[in-house]
């Protein structure tokens, strides 16, 4: 769940790049970077933190040229040292940076090979940079002096023959250009679109079309599965499908919490898929429970609120903001450690007690991932006075790992994992719980004007839509996912940090 931008503009791009990250800022804050290209030389920034405090004054004048990139980062795999904030470099061929957002499942595989084959070092535990190397050996291996788009687009093929997992990606190759392009099996999103100046035509790519809204560009459209797109330094558009065998199975938790409700991906409204999720959800409920006494909606802010909206409309009961979401605290969904989460949640909100006192409530969130978050509110809620606090997810229950690039936790920490939909209501001390539906998920995200009929599913399902995940693959991420290895990771990373420093 990373956020990637890449810009080549008329003059230069350091604040366009700047504000496109502040943008997708949801899609990760652990660390931020931007590397721009001016006179066949580089300038790169990049730390740990956020957007706004990565990116000083002096940094952003040292930012120069009309050509760059630019990610956010949230750790994929439980590390979060500097050293891995993005995008990454190598000097050959022709110095080429990345940023990635997404997930190598067959990263151990390619890490052996570029070491034996490939005769390249990788520094960091990233998959993101055995991407850039296996793009860079495969560049290389055209032998040109200058690369044409031929000579990118075969490296693009090639990296789609030999990576697996879901991923996108832009890299820009020092003097020449900006190249994005996508997975074959359209698992994370990316597009493209551009603006008309007095100078000329300016291209972006982006994770989100709401980094190319706020910025003045007209989205021109998605990359499709397996596409790559190639923007030439002077300002010439490319585009190409690389992969032999590419088909539409986008990450469906995009539009159930990790994107924005302005953005629209793969030509699917965010907003209006949750305004369907909110209605298959009051379906379910006058299906399952006709003689409900819900008196009022509220909503877990912020991604839960678009569907609750819908669902109370639904009902015909009254739609109320139950919470005050403390704005400068960060998404406890990302925060590592068990004890950080809970200390965060009581920082994060705050109850009205007059929407609560003497009612029966119906708490709508986005989804239950560990059930820590939803148990404290439901607490709150009934120190608030709640007679009743009803819970609904605008998602299925999530029972598997996430393998394409959202640090989910594993298996065993997920609280739906191997549990009855009443066990988790008692877990969580909700008087009742209702679930979303997976086919009626399915159906609110891919029933727009764009059908997509194959979605990844894969943690409500566990169906890994890459066909290479096996119970062995799982027990490795397990290992690295958990908790205590998280906390024991941040440590090391800590004490590195400072000794950096």
């Amino acid at each position: 769940m990373c956020g990637i931008v890449g810009i080549v503009g008329k003059s230069n791009v350091n604040q366009a790049l700047y504000d496109a990250l502040t943008v997708l800022q949801h899609r990760g804050q652990d660390a931020a970077g931007i590397v721009t290209s001016h006179g066949g030389r580089l300038f790169l920034r990049k730390d740990n933190g956020l957007v706004r405090d990565v990116f000083h004054q002096r940094h952003m004048q040292r930012l120069v040229g009309h050509m760059g990139i630019g990610h956010v980062r949230y750790p994929t795999a439980g590390s979060s040292t500097s050293a891995e904030a993005q995008p990454f470099y190598v000097n050959s061929p022709y110095g080429i940076t990345l940023a990635h957002n997404g997930n190598l499942t067959n990263v151990e595989q390619l890490a052996k090979e570029i070491y034996e084959s490939d005769l390249r070092h990788v520094n960091t535990n990233s998959d993101s940079e055995v991407l850039l190397n296996i793009f860079a050996h495969e560049l290389a291996q055209r032998g040109k002096l200058q690369p044409t788009e031929e000579d990118v687009f075969a490296a693009v093929s090639d990296v789609h023959h030999r990576c697996r997992g879901g991923y996108a990606v832009v890299a820009m190759i020092t003097g020449y250009g900006i190249v994005g392009f996508r997975d074959p099996d359209a698992i994370r999103p990316i597009v493209f679109g551009q603006r008309h100046t007095d100078e000329g035509v300016e291209y972006m790519i982006a994770s989100e079309s709401v980094a190319l809204d706020v910025l003045g560009f007209t989205l021109i459209r998605d990359l499709a599965p397996g596409e790559a797109v190639y923007i030439t330094e002077d300002g010439k558009l490319h585009t190409r499908q690389c992969a032999t065998n590419p088909k539409y199975a986008p990450c469906i938790f995009e539009h159930v919490y990790l994107a924005r409700p302005d953005s629209i991906i793969d030509g699917i409204s965010v907003y209006k898929a949750r305004l369907r999720m909110g209605e298959r959800l009051a379906d379910k409920i006058l299906r399952e429970r006709p003689e409900h006494d819900i008196d009022v909606v509220i909503p877990i802010p912020d991604t839960s609120r678009t569907a609750a909206l819908e669902l109370a409309n639904h009902l015909g009961v009254k739609f109320r903001e139950g919470f005050v979401k403390n704005r400068y605290i960060g998404r406890t969904f990302i925060m590592p450690g068990q004890a950080a989460r809970k200390k965060s949640v009581r920082q994060k909100l705050n109850a009205i007690e007059l929407e609560f006192r003497g009612k029966n409530v119906m708490l709508v969130d986005d989804s239950i991932v560990r059930g820590t978050t939803c148990k404290q509110i439901i607490q709150m809620a009934r120190e608030a006075g709640a007679k009743n606090v009803y819970f609904c997810s605008a998602a299925p229950a999530v029972r598997y790992p996430n393998v394409y690039g959202i640090d989910m936790p594993s298996a065993h920490e997920l609280i739906a994992h191997n549990r009855t939909t009443q066990d988790v209501a008692d877990l969580i001390g909700a008087d009742w719980l209702i679930y979303q539906d997976l086919s009626d998920l399915i159906e609110a995200v891919g029933g727009g004007k764009v059908k997509i009929d194959n979605f990844d599913c894969s943690v409500f399902d566990g169906k890994y839509v890459t066909g290479d995940i096996d119970a062995v693959y799982l027990q490795k991420i397990e290992q690295a996912r958990n908790d205590a290895s998280k906390v024991k990771t941040q440590a090391v990373s800590a004490i590195i940090d400072l000794y950096n420093n």
